[in-house]
Parts: C-alpha cells; sequence; structure tokens
C-alpha cells in the first residue's frame, strides 16, 4: 500500500507493507481510557513490549516490526487515539496523553511493567511515558524522534504548520486510497488537521530526559528528519558521549546510540538493523 507523507506542502507516496502482510491479530480488544477506547493487540511470548507506531497509519510499525518482535516478547500494539482502530475526542491530540493511554492499557491488562518501542510520533509518545510512567518502565527504546522542535529541519516544520489549511484535500485522497480501505472508519481530514497542529507545537523534554533511569536505546538513520547534532545532544542528555569508555568499556553510559545507515526517516522501519539492535538491546 502507500503511506502518505506531506513534506513541504506536496503530497508524497512512499511504499510500506501491504495489509496482507500485515501482522494477523492476536488477542485483540479496547480498553477505555479518559473518554474514549484505545485498541490494543497483544501477540507472542516473553517478556511485554509495547510497541509504539508513527503518524498516520499504525500499518508501518505493525507489519514486518511487529511480527519480528513478537519472535522474543510479548507485543502489546497499541494504536494512538484517533489513529487506525482507536476511536477519539472532540479534543486536541498530546503525546503526554498518548503516553497516559499506554499506562491506562497497560493497566487494563494486568501488566505492571514493559519495556516500550516507538517510532517517530510513537517516539514522542515512548518519551513521555519514560517521564510520566517510569515505575512502569523496563527499558525503552526511541526511534527517530528530536527531544525538541528546535531538532527539526525547517522544511519539516513549515509542511506541519500549513498541513491543517491542507487537512480536507490531504484526507480526501488518502480516504480513496489503500490506506483509507485499510481503516474505513477513519476520519483523515480530522487525522491530517489533528496531526498539523500537534506538530506545530513549540516544546522541549531535555528536563524530562535527564531524569530518565531505565535504559535506553537510541535509533536513527543516517539521513534522517532530525539534524545530526541534534541526535547526539539526545544521547549527550541521556549521559552518553560524555568520556572515552575506557579500554575494557567499563566508563561508557549504559544507554545506547545506533545510527542505520542507507535509511531516512521514512524507510528507516523497514531496515533489518532495526529490529537486529532493538531484540539485542532488550535481550540483555
Amino acid at each position: 500500500m502507500a503511506k502518505w507523507i506531506v513534506r513541504a506542502c506536496v503530497v508524497v507516496i512512499v511504499l510500506v507493507a501491504p495489509a496482507s502482510v500485515l501482522a494477523q491479530p492476536g488477542q485483540r480488544g479496547y480498553a477505555k481510557v479518559s473518554g474514549t477506547e484505545v485498541y490494543y493487540d497483544v501477540r507472542g511470548q516473553g517478556a511485554p513490549l509495547v510497541m509504539l507506531h508513527g503518524g498516520v497509519s499504525p500499518a508501518e510499525m505493525f507489519g514486518a516490526p511487529l511480527t519480528e518482535m513478537a519472535k522474543h516478547f510479548k507485543v502489546i500494539a497499541i494504536h494512538a487515539r484517533g489513529h487506525g482502530l482507536s476511536k477519539d475526542t472532540t479534543a486536541p491530540w498530546s503525546v503526554e496523553q498518548d503516553a497516559d493511554d499506554v499506562a491506562a492499557v497497560l493497566k487494563h491488562l494486568g501488566i505492571s511493567k514493559a519495556s516500550v518501542m516507538g517510532y517517530s510520533f510513537g517516539g514522542g509518545i515512548a518519551v513521555q511515558f519514560a517521564i510520566r510512567h517510569p515505575d512502569m518502565l523496563d527499558k525503552l527504546i526511541v526511534v527517530s524522534v528530536a527531544y525538541a522542535r528546535k531538532g527539526e529541519y525547517p522544511e519539516m516544520q513549515e509542511a506541519f504548520e500549513k498541513m491543517p489549511a491542507m487537512a480536507d484535500a490531504i484526507g480526501g485522497e488518502i480516504a480513496k486510497s489503500p490506506m483509507g480501505a485499510m481503516y474505513p472508519g477513519t476520519d483523515w481530514p480530522t487525522v491530517m488537521r489533528k496531526t498539523g497542529e500537534l506538530n506545530k507545537k513549540d516544546f522541549d523534554w531535555s528536563a524530562g530526559i535527564r531524569g530518565i533511569k531505565a535504559r535506553t536505546l537510541l535509533i536513527f538513520a543516517d539521513a534522517d528528519c532530525i539534524r545530526p547534532e541534534h541526535i547526539a545532544e539526545f544521547y549527550k542528555l541521556l549521559g552518553g558521549g560524555q568520556r572515552d569508555a575506557g579500554l575494557d568499556g567499563s566508563l561508557r553510559s549504559p544507554n545506547q546510540l545506533a545510527i542505520i545507515p542507507g535509511t531516512t526517516h521514512y524507510t528507516l522501519m523497514a531496515s533489518p538493523s532495526v529490529m537486529q539492535y532493538s531484540t539485542d538491546f532488550l535481550s540483555h
């Protein structure tokens, strides 16, 4: 199928996994959270791992990546409110509310503690979950997201600034696409408007990130939509990159940073390296 990405007021089509190869649902249902219902899908066995998708469509995260991670862990795939199969309210979106929704879903499932892996928009939710619900977090994997708006390239900021005015046109096209058929109950103009409004907001999570105690893996593309100096600063906020690790590596940070060569923000989740690094990190 095609995923629609708005960049500098141009709709770009990027190939992602078609519906036919998306992972088949396991234990699935809805959790009532703060005035709406959030969809979850549980599969696999082992230590619990929450997986959080990127913006607009869950398909990119919940195809091959979910299938691979479910070979090793008990994966809880959560659709953010207003996305995929989850329901919405009239309130604006916020990653803080989405992080609280993740905590509510885990409580609904009787899971007291889990690792969390999030990509892009889902990476922001994962960071906020670590800040707001530290006692429920085991390990953290953050894939391709900025910790402050200043870390994004200006063309990305410009695209989000213009997105609300383009929401009806973009949403109408998505509704007629294979993605629209995958999620027929979705109000796509509203999704695009709320996506733009959410990403127009200024933010800086550096203070909260400094307080994260859980072991953390950061993963980025070598041609990401985030400035490379911002990526380095993110790692430094977590205690990495402060000094030489020593001959035996004993002085290194417990947290890790991976830069995947030959990838962009939009192709990163298709790289097997992301799953390999994530699996190794969670298993040790």
